[in-house]
């Protein structure tokens, strides 16, 4: 198989997953870090904290949101730990969880994107213990990153002020259609982003996704992006940023 190089750019094109069973040149030697921090130019009073795909670390993201430059919003992009991943044959490389599929009919690892859940709880807990406002923290995520986000929201009961979904899923959607399974954050707002031409995680699939969602959440907003695939856009990055600014405006 190919082994693609992954350069540090801001193309966010960040994961094995969005290569399906080729490899982009996550090494198993990396060694993991503190989160990359982005500060905003004055005083933090709100907080994205963005979780990277598969494969990826949390320097590309960083890039782009500092080149936002928001005034109040600091940006945390943690970096995932070293995990195999059956969908690459067992290769050791950056993950929130294993993937062993890419259909919404494929097994899960629930108890990986539970945990990787726990770690995005912590984080929070960080933002919070710095004085930032549990309704004024935005979780956020691409791809793989995007799923622990998704779950975290609605499957604990941990306080968010917001959620931001690109090219991702729902994971462990059963228990979320289960109309007696108990639901959180069921008023805030999330932005949902995906490409029609998505090939992997799919259109559809992340459509069905905002479908679920709107059960519960009604102010869930679903962007979609002509001709777009696995990937980012600019036109994407601007509604991004304009949610972020909307939702954590400073009093």
């Amino acid at each position: 198989m190919k082994v693609f190089s992954n350069p540090v750019s801001r193309n966010l094109l960040r994961s094995t997953f969005e290569y399906k069973k080729r490899f982009m040149g996550a090494s198993s030697s990396h060694n993991m870090s503190p989160p990359v921090k982005v500060q905003p130019k004055e005083k933090a009073t709100a907080s994205l904290i963005f979780l990277h795909g598969l494969g990826d670390t949390g320097h590309g993201w960083a890039e782009q949101f500092r080149d936002f430059t928001f005034k109040h919003i600091r940006c945390v992009c943690p970096h995932a730990p070293q995990k195999p991943v059956s969908l690459n044959g067992g290769m050791i490389m950056p993950s929130w969880f294993d993937i062993r599929g890419l259909d919404p009919g494929s097994a899960e690892d629930e108890q990986g994107i539970k945990d990787s859940s726990r770690e995005l709880q912590q984080l929070i807990a960080k933002e919070i213990s710095d004085g930032i406002p549990a309704e004024r923290i935005i979780i956020g995520g691409f791809s793989q990153g995007g799923a622990v986000a998704l779950y975290t929201a609605f499957g604990t009961d941990t306080k968010v002020g917001g959620v931001l979904a690109l090219s991702t899923w729902l994971p462990m959607n059963k228990y979320f259609t289960n109309p007696t399974n108990t639901k959180y954050n069921t008023n805030i707002p999330v932005l949902q982003c995906h490409g029609t031409s998505d090939p992997l995680v799919s259109f559809r699939w992340g459509h069905a996704t905002n479908e679920i969602i709107k059960t519960f959440n009604p102010t869930t907003q679903f962007k979609s992006y002509s001709n777009l695939g696995h990937s980012s856009c600019a036109s994407e990055m601007e509604d991004v940023k304009q949610f972020l600014q909307d939702v954590l405006k400073d009093s």
